[in-house]
């Protein structure tokens, strides 16, 4: 008989949209149905119209580059970590990062550069061992938890702080986006609203969380990843094999109970519902009503490589202030370079 995995757990969170410098504001802001997308403040697409975009208003324009994504993601991070200042026990912790994809406007190096930053800046308030960044897209957030997961369970550290932070706003970016046709506007329907933002999890297995006297918010039921073939932008049609496959995985070792609550990373591209509709296809009975899922970037942009871990956040929120009605959350994403990933989230009360 197989021994049972060790529970892995969420004792924190942390946000920074540009919906809110929190995961409360920006939670209440989403399930209000705010939206923070407005005019670029001098950005002009091919149609002659100012980019649709959603940014950080508490970050000045002017800074740029790995400074920028730092600046964003400081705040986030050590409101993620606070569980454990709370604690008042030592504890070391392992810093895992994911920034966007390489692209104009970001360069290949990125996310170590980011990563160095962020780690010099929590260094200040935390010992942190161990860990990496990687550039991983959109699946980004949710690969750094997938990640954090396996690291906890083959017992190479205690606390995983598992985040990601991303930003579109760099001009080569936004006129990278506006020649491939993906930005939205009224000449463009099914672009998107490029956006900026960082969420953190402070991950841990349930043993340590109870030897630390810390409430878990969520239970991780499980973590995949997967590969798609027929990406975007390409000449290919997407069949919905690898976000099928994630799920698959997913639901492999999961409770036979239907999924009640889905949140994803669809922005407006139609090769996003596509997929995602053969996905569930290939899922029959998994899904309370597949129909029903959330999402966010309607309201606070496209955010690439943060969008999982600020999910994360979303439920944390609905559980914390009780209207979240259902013990099973879905939650997934897709990047350009074909990386697939979910994660399936259960209640506090299943981790007890």
């Amino acid at each position: 008989m197989m021994a049972k995995r060790e529970t892995i757990v969420v004792v924190g969170t942390g946000a920074r949209t540009p919906l809110g410098f929190d995961a409360a504001s920006s939670a209440a802001a989403i399930r209000a149905g705010i939206s923070a997308i407005q005019d670029h403040p001098y950005m002009i697409d091919r149609f002659g119209e100012r980019m649709k975009v959603a940014r950080d208003t508490g970050i000045d324009m002017s800074l740029a580059g790995p400074e920028r994504a730092v600046e964003i993601a400081l705040s986030p991070a050590l409101d993620a970590l606070q569980s454990l200042a709370v604690a008042r026990q030592a504890a070391k912790v392992s810093l895992i990062l994911s920034t966007g994809e390489s692209r104009p406007g970001q360069k290949e190096g990125f996310a170590a550069q980011v990563s160095a930053k962020l780690r010099s800046r929590l260094a200040e308030h935390i010992v942190l061992e161990g860990g990496g960044s990687t550039a991983g897209g959109h699946a980004g957030g949710l690969l750094a938890i997938y990640h954090a997961c396996k690291t906890l369970r083959d017992g190479k550290a205690e606390f995983c702080l598992a985040g990601g932070v991303d930003t579109y706003l760099e001009p080569e970016t936004l006129e990278w986006l506006d020649e491939n046709e993906q930005l939205h506007s009224e000449g463009n329907i099914y672009g998107f609203c490029p956006g900026e933002a960082a969420g953190f999890c402070l991950l841990t297995t349930l043993t340590i969380a109870r030897t630390f006297g810390l409430q878990p918010l969520l239970e991780v039921v499980g973590a995949s990843v997967a590969s798609e073939e027929n990406r975007i932008k390409t000449e290919t049609v997407v069949l919905g094999e690898g976000l099928g496959a994630a799920f698959r995985f997913l639901f492999e070792d999961a409770p036979i109970d239907p999924v009640g609550r889905i949140i994803c990373d669809m922005n407006g591209e139609r090769y996003r519902g596509n997929e995602y509709g053969f996905a569930v296809i290939r899922n029959p009975g998994r899904f309370k009503d597949a129909a029903d899922f959330e999402t966010p970037a309607d309201c606070w942009g496209d955010v690439g490589a943060a969008s999982g871990p600020l999910f994360v956040s979303l439920i944390t929120e609905a559980e914390a202030r009780n209207y979240q009605r259902t013990p099973l959350s879905l939650i997934w994403a897709g990047s350009e370079n074909g990386t697939r990933a979910a994660v399936l989230l259960g209640g506090p009360r299943s981790a007890a």
